[in-house]
C-alpha cells in the first residue's frame, strides 16, 4: 500500500473546452428563442404583399381590358376578386411552408 496522502487533482478545463461550452450555450439560446417584434413585423409586411400585389395586378388588368374591350360585364370587379384569391391562396401557401420549415428545424435541434 502506498502511504502517502491521497492528493485531490482538480482539472481546470482547456480554452478549448470552455469555448466549447461557450457556443454551445450560445447555440442552445438562439434555438429556443421566440422571434421578436421586428420578426412579427417583417412576416405580416411579407404576408400583405404577397396579397396586394396580384390584387393590384388583377385590378390594373381589368381597367385596361375594360377599356379596351368595353362589356356589359366589367373585368376590372371580376380581375380584383380572381387577384385577390390568388393573393390569398399564394400568403396560405407561403406561410405553411414556413411553418414546415419551423417545425423541421425545431425537431433537428431536439435531438
Amino acid at each position: 500500500m502506498n502511504d502517502e496522502p491521497a492528493r485531490h487533482v482538480s482539472k481546470t478545463p482547456t480554452l478549448a473546452e470552455q469555448i466549447g461550452t461557450k457556443v454551445e450555450r450560445k447555440l442552445k439560446a438562439r434555438r429556443n428563442a421566440a422571434p421578436g417584434v421586428w420578426f412579427g413585423l417583417g412576416m405580416m409586411g411579407l404576408v400583405g404583399w404577397s396579397v396586394v400585389v396580384p390584387t393590384l395586378l388583377g385590378a390594373a388588368l381589368g381597367l385596361w381590358l375594360d377599356k379596351h374591350h368595353p362589356g356589359t360585364r366589367s373585368w376590372t370587379l371580376a380581375l380584383l376578386v380572381a387577384g385577390l384569391v390568388v393573393g390569398c391562396f399564394n400568403a396560405w401557401h407561403w406561410i405553411a411552408r414556413e411553418d414546415k420549415a419551423m417545425r423541421e428545424e425545431q425537431g433537428n435541434s431536439d435531438d
